[in-house]
C-alpha cells in the first residue's frame, strides 16, 4: 500500500527540513475518493516528461506557458521547452550536471528569459530561445517560491525572509528587503506579485508587506495572523499564499490566520474572515476560492467575504492550488486525480485519474487545452472536447 503524506504531520516534518512520508498508522487519514458521475472526460493530446519530476519533495515547479512554448522543470535540474501543439522538445538544459540542482522556486518567463531559483540558494536566468544560461547568482537563503519579474527587475523571496531584487539583464543586485523569520516556520514562501509600481508578498511572521519596486522602499505591513496557542505548531502564522490582486484590492490568507481583503493603496483591511491556508488563492472575479489546511474548498464573495459554499469531500487529500479551466474550478490531489467543480454550487462535475504517482501543482491553461504535470515528471496536454 502506498504511504500517505498528510498535511497535519507535514507541518512538523517540513518545518524541521525533513522529507519523506508518514507511516500507515497516521491518526489523520485522507477522505476516500468521492463517487462522481463525470459529465465529460478530457482527452490526452500528447505526453512528454522532464527528469524525475519533484517526487515527494516540496518543490512547486509548475509549468509555464509563454513565448509560444511550454516550459517545464524537474527538481534534479532538467529544464525543457516544449512545443504546445506536439509536445516535442524544443530545447533542454541540465542545471544539475555538477551537483543536484534542487530546483524549487517556480518558473517565471519574462524579458525573453526564464527565471528559476533553487534550494541551494541559486537564482538563474535562461534564454527562452535556446535554454542557455544568461546569468547565475547566489542569494541569501533557499528560493522556494516563484520569482516576480517587473520594472526591469526580477525579485526572489528567500527562506531567510529576504526579498531580493536583481537586474533582469545581468543579475546584479538592485536592492534587498529583509525581515525577521520566526524559529519555526512552514517549508514554503509566498511568491511576490506586483501592480502599479508596487510589490506585495506574504512573510513567515504572519504579515503581508508592500514596497516600491523602483527603490525597494517598504510602504506598509499588514498582519494576517497573530501567534496563538501553547505549542510552536499552534503558533505558526506563515503567509505562504501568493497575494491575489483584483481591481484596487488585494487578498491574502495565512496559516492559523485569516483571509483578508485589503485596500491596495492604504493597506487598510476591507474585511477579514477566519480561514487557515498555505495554498494559493484563485478567483473568477466575483468569488475567491480557498483551499484550507484541511483541504476543504470554499468559495467566498469578493465584496463581503461571505462564504458562498464549502466542499469538504476531499479532506486531507493534499490538494494543489485551485485554478479555473474551461469555466470550471479544478484541483488535483496527491493520488493523481483531477477534480472538476461547478464554481457556483461547489458540486463535482467530473473526476479523472491522471497518474497514481500524484500531482503537486495545478493544471495550466493553454490556448487550446491545458497541461498537467505529475510528481514523477510526466507532462500531459489535455482537452475537453
Amino acid at each position: 500500500m502506498r504511504k500517505m503524506f498528510n498535511r497535519s504531520l507535514a507541518l512538523t516534518v517540513i518545518t524541521l527540513g525533513l522529507l519523506g512520508c508518514s507511516s500507515e498508522e497516521d491518526t489523520i487519514v485522507m477522505s476516500p475518493l468521492p463517487v462522481v458521475k463525470s459529465e465529460f472526460t478530457p482527452s490526452t493530446e500528447w505526453t512528454a516528461s522532464v527528469g524525475d519530476g519533484v517526487g515527494h519533495f516540496f518543490s512547486k515547479l509548475s509549468p509555464v506557458y509563454a513565448y509560444d512554448k511550454v516550459f517545464v522543470a524537474s527538481r534534479d535540474g532538467e529544464i525543457k521547452a516544449l512545443d504546445p501543439e506536439t509536445g516535442k522538445t524544443l530545447w533542454k538544459k541540465d542545471l544539475g550536471e555538477d551537483k543536484p540542482a534542487r530546483l524549487s522556486g517556480g518558473l517565471t518567463a519574462s524579458y525573453d528569459k526564464l527565471y528559476i531559483g533553487s534550494e541551494n540558494g541559486q537564482a538563474y536566468a535562461l534564454s527562452v530561445d535556446d535554454g542557455s544560461i544568461v546569468w547565475q547568482k547566489t542569494v541569501d537563503g533557499e528560493v522556494l517560491a516563484k520569482p516576480l519579474a517587473d520594472e526591469s527587475l526580477v525579485m526572489f523571496h528567500t527562506s531567510k525572509g529576504s526579498l531580493v531584487a536583481l537586474k533582469q539583464d545581468t543579475g546584479d543586485s538592485a536592492w534587498e528587503i529583509s525581515n525577521e523569520v520566526p524559529n519555526l516556520t512552514l517549508r514554503g514562501d509566498s511568491s511576490p506579485v506586483s501592480v502599479s509600481g508596487g510589490v506585495f508578498w506574504g512573510m513567515s511572521n504572519g504579515r503581508l508587506a508592500a514596497a516600491l519596486i523602483e527603490k525597494g522602499q517598504l510602504l506598509w505591513q499588514q498582519p494576517i495572523g497573530t501567534p496563538k496557542g501553547s505549542t510552536e505548531i499552534d503558533r505558526l502564522v506563515d503567509v505562504d499564499s501568493t497575494p491575489l490582486i483584483i481591481g484596487s484590492s488585494l487578498y491574502s490568507v495565512g496559516i492559523n490566520g485569516q483571509l483578508v481583503g485589503i485596500d491596495l493603496r492604504s493597506g487598510t483591511p476591507i474585511w477579514k474572515r477566519t480561514y487557515s491556508s498555505a495554498t494559493d488563492l484563485a478567483s473568477d472575479g466575483s468569488r475567491i476560492f480557498v483551499i484550507t489546511d484541511k483541504d476543504h474548498i470554499s468559495a467566498v464573495d469578493v465584496r463581503s467575504g461571505t462564504q458562498l459554499w464549502n466542499n469538504d469531500s476531499l479532506q486531507y487529500r493534499q490538494l494543489t492550488s485551485p485554478t479555473i479551466i474551461n469555466d470550471y474550478l479544478v484541483v488535483a490531489d496527491n493520488e493523481g486525480y483531477l477534480h472538476w467543480i461547478d464554481r457556483t454550487t461547489g458540486k463535482f462535475v467530473a473526476q479523472q485519474l491522471i497518474d497514481d504517482e500524484g500531482i503537486a501543482v495545478a493544471p495550466v491553461q493553454l490556448d487550446d487545452g491545458f497541461v498537467v504535470m505529475t510528481r514523477d515528471g510526466e507532462i500531459k496536454k489535455m482537452q475537453i472536447r
